[in-house]
């Protein structure tokens, strides 16, 4: 049977205690659980041992029998008066107290979100259905490292239309994200003999900390407003160079053609590789997307990209398009990994991009994005017009230079005070010398029904920084 009784702390317990034998030890066992886990806290009484037997409807020489065990063992104490509590010994844990509220954030731009209000339930719903009824149950089993054939072969054709990539699906290993991605293709690397790997500066603190992870080196390779500087790998000597090309990360710069050119032609030339991060190259303002670096040259770039942006990144869902030389090590290295990546989540993928949903919700959201890309510009132009805003052609975030005058650590602190979340530039620059000073601003993450709130309390945090 089971009931509940109410402790002097105003703590409901419930007990399960069976009918019949065995009634003791059941109601010893859940005394001694409410005291380790900290629902009954010590000092706190007990009920006397007639109350308690009424209350749970058992003898009461089952109650006292049971005080005078958990007594025994230390757990109880009796005190004049016939008052049972909670002994104060050692090794008893304190009752668990909630842990305070943390402030809410009333202005959310903290960076590599999209709109998670927008996800497309319905959608992703009605594909999971379909390719749970579709789906033969024998690949419900022992996964193909690579991922689901299903989900390979659409990608390899929706990224071939989409981003200009030129792969197949024996080419495409799915990855629980673009950070397990990097760390796939780094430890593949470095099982060859690979030593260092040049990252942008600036670029994303987990590329840098990821690339080490694989135990190799990190060289910077510095950015300007046509994208990362090949010449800077003129006296370096490394297997791979990670780029962002399609929207630099953070800077929001577009590789330049000659540049692109030029990256190639030194990882041919040196036999190293390009690691292109897309990682929100469909989201384009001013053009039509950028088609992907890897269309150029498909055995010398290895193409990264994830549903973080498009979708969320609590689906952890990404992937490599590999050149035929590092196929088998990225594979062996996603089989020490993990095995494979969730394959419901991965069929529900395939289905929504077969049906053309994935396609119709990114459309939805560049009109989106568009329209609070030019609702963050005009905000800032009123509000703080000596604050330049940068990177927004495309992708889901502006850099916000900051003026003479004005440091980062102190616009960071009062965003603090104002509960408005904001990331700084800092973190992004490699260790060595400081350079500019800015914030990054990820206008996708704000909820849709809070963005106008939200864009008002940064202009008037940036209006009041401004003035100093």
């Amino acid at each position: 049977m089971s009931d509940s009784w109410t402790s002097s702390g105003g703590v409901d317990l419930h007990l399960d205690l069976p009918a019949g034998r065995g009634r003791r030890a059941a109601l010893e066992r859940a005394l001694r659980h409410a005291i380790r886990d900290g629902r009954l806290a010590p000092g706190e009484r007990l009920p006397s041992s007639r109350a308690l037997a009424t209350q749970l409807g058992v003898a009461r020489g089952t109650v006292v029998e049971a005080y005078a065990q958990l007594s025994a063992e230390g757990y109880l104490r009796s005190r004049p008066g016939a008052v049972t509590e909670v002994a104060r010994g050692p090794g008893l844990l304190p009752r668990a107290s909630a842990a305070p509220s943390p402030p809410r954030i009333v202005a959310d731009f903290r960076l590599g979100r999209p709109d998670l209000s927008m996800f497309p339930r319905a959608e992703w719903l009605r594909a999971l259905r379909r390719a749970l009824q579709v789906t033969p149950h024998a690949e419900l089993g022992p996964l193909d490292p690579r991922g689901s054939p299903q989900l390979r072969t659409a990608l390899a054709n929706y990224l071939g239309r989409a981003r200009g990539v030129l792969t197949t699906p024996e080419r495409v290993v799915i990855c629980s994200g673009f950070t397990q991605g990097l760390r796939l293709v780094g430890d593949a690397l470095a099982a060859a003999g690979a030593t260092s790997v040049a990252l942008e500066n600036p670029c994303l603190p987990d590329h840098r900390a990821t690339v080490a992870a694989s135990g190799l080196n990190v060289v910077a390779l510095d950015v300007d407003d046509d994208g990362a500087r090949p010449d800077g790998l003129a006296a370096q000597s490394v297997a791979a160079v990670l780029l962002t090309p399609a929207h630099q990360a953070p800077l929001g710069a577009t590789l330049a053609a000659d540049r692109r050119a030029a990256f190639i032609e030194i990882a041919a030339r040196r036999g190293a590789y390009l690691i292109e991060d897309d990682y929100d190259g469909e989201f384009r303002y001013d053009r039509h997307p950028v088609g992907a670096l890897q269309g150029l040259a498909p055995e010398r770039v290895v193409y990264a990209g994830s549903a973080s942006k498009s979708l969320a990144p609590g689906l952890r869902l990404g992937w490599l398009a590999l050149p035929a030389d590092l196929l088998d090590a990225v594979i062996e290295a996603k089989r020490r990994a993990d095995r494979g990546t969730d394959i419901l989540a991965q069929l529900a993928f395939a289905e929504l991009i077969g049906s053309g949903a994935l396609d119709r919700h990114i459309r939805r959201m560049r009109r989106r994005y568009r329209h609070r890309r030019d609702a963050l510009r005009d905000t800032l132009g009123r509000y703080a017009p000596a604050m330049p805003v940068h990177g927004i052609a495309a992708g889901l975030h502006a850099v916000v230079t900051l003026p003479e005058g004005v440091a980062e650590a102190d616009v960071l602190a009062a965003a603090q005070r104002r509960h408005i979340a904001v990331t700084g530039l800092a973190p992004f620059w490699h260790p060595g010398p400081r350079r500019a000073e800015g914030l990054v601003l990820g206008y996708g993450t704000p909820a849709e029904h809070e963005y106008p709130a939200a864009l008002g309390h940064l202009g008037r945090l940036l209006r009041a920084a401004s003035r100093g």
